[in-house]
């Protein structure tokens, strides 16, 4: 990896209300949402200068090309071929994981996911009047490493006669799970086998690492993509979050139409800059996106080094996919929350691992999705934290 990366430019982003900058005080670094630090691409940056020279902002709507790009980024990257009408606009995938409980469930339904996982996976069903099940995933730890596999049993025995839904978050979040081919169509196999829906969150998609290849759940086959929403968005890989543009998509048309009929009138339209940063991220950025892998693939390494040579008594996921590195604290000797520690004594803000369910205790989630050197300056201070408690 070049000492010149692009990537290693540190942007000062406490002047730009960014909330991951200026929700801890000052002298916390952040280390916690899934939100990088870098800049976009310049193509992008480009697109949204002209649009914004346009000077009129009125409503808009994804036009044909803007659906054509979809197609030809989803064909072109994961061999996935969609009709342009599969094709449903959101404004994020949050709302989108309210919206599809809202569309598909039921009040007193049960919705079933694999923890530890993404918080919102657990609260969207709730906010519906629906009861989230957690599966657990099955740990595995070598010598080195943490890892995670599905726990196929369990999995079926989670769902009920009430289990309108499965929640899956694809990459993993925050295990780092890429599923392969064979994983997804077990999981699909036993989804139809119970006819329970599955909401495939897909956002971290093209985040891949070590060179891994993303199979959509929808296309592993035609009973599946039937029986599945997938949702996507340009907005973790090209960090344009704040833009408010994703999609999902829907190749069976009855579910279509019933998710359009559940927005109507609630959810807003996707943002105009948003249309033009994901039509730029489409068309123009793939050799920054092969720099971003590389870079986000040696974060990782140097993450994991880090740990074993430093803090060998966390013990860590190696992600297959995403920026977000998954810690087990539970050996430390941190008296109480891992997440409090390191913000008090370290002051480093991470994600609190018992916010992600069940299998979540004694972890936090640490997002490698920053120069290295910011990154290193966190390692650093949850050191010398941690090397506090051994005095």
């Amino acid at each position: 990896m070049s000492q010149n990366s692009i990537f290693d430019q540190i942007v000062d982003r406490t002047q730009s209300n960014s909330i991951k900058w200026t929700l801890y005080n000052p002298d916390v670094l952040p280390m916690w949402v899934a939100d990088m630090d870098f800049k976009s691409p310049e193509p992008i940056i480009q697109a949204l200068r002209e649009r914004v020279e346009h000077g009129v902002f009125g409503y808009e709507a994804p036009n044909v090309d803007m659906r054509a790009t979809v197609v030809n980024w989803l064909a072109k990257k994961y061999d996935w071929a969609i009709h342009p009408d599969d094709i449903v606009f959101l404004p994020g995938l949050v709302s989108g994981l309210n919206l599809v409980a809202r569309a598909y469930g039921h009040m007193g339904d049960n919705v079933t996911t694999m923890t530890p996982v993404y918080p919102p996976f657990l609260s969207a069903p709730v906010n519906q009047g629906m009861t989230a099940i957690g599966c657990k995933l099955k740990r595995v730890d070598d010598s080195e490493n943490i890892r995670y596999e599905v726990d196929y049993e369990a999995f079926e025995k989670s769902i009920t006669p009430r289990t309108s839904m499965f929640y899956l978050c694809h990459p993993h979040n925050p295990a780092g799970i890429v599923f392969s081919r064979e994983e997804l169509l077990k999981i699909g196999e036993i989804c139809l086998k119970h006819n329970v829906l599955i909401i495939s969150d897909e956002i971290h998609c093209d985040l891949m690492l070590d060179g891994n290849k993303h199979s959509p759940m929808a296309s592993v086959s035609e009973a599946i993509a039937q029986n599945c929403v997938t949702l996507m968005a340009p907005s973790k890989t090209f960090n344009v979050p704040g833009l408010g543009f994703s999609f999902a998509v829907v190749q069976n048309k009855r579910m279509r139409e019933r998710l359009q009929h559940a927005e109507s009138g609630i959810v807003p339209h996707v943002n105009a800059l948003g249309i033009t940063a994901a039509h730029a991220a489409y068309t123009q950025c793939d050799g920054w996106l092969g720099e971003l892998q590389a870079y986000l693939t040696e974060n990782r390494n140097v993450l994991l080094d880090y740990l074993a040579e430093n803090m060998p008594e966390i013990k860590a996921t190696k992600p297959a996919g995403t920026y977000l590195g998954w810690l087990d604290c539970s050996k430390t000797g941190i008296s109480g929350n891992a997440y409090d520690f390191f913000l008090k004594e370290g002051k480093v803000a991470l994600n609190n691992g018992v916010m992600f369910g069940a299998g979540g205790e004694g972890f936090v989630r640490f997002n490698f999705g920053t120069s290295r050197s910011t990154m290193l300056q966190g390692l650093d201070r949850m050191k010398a934290a941690l090397d506090k408690l051994k005095v």
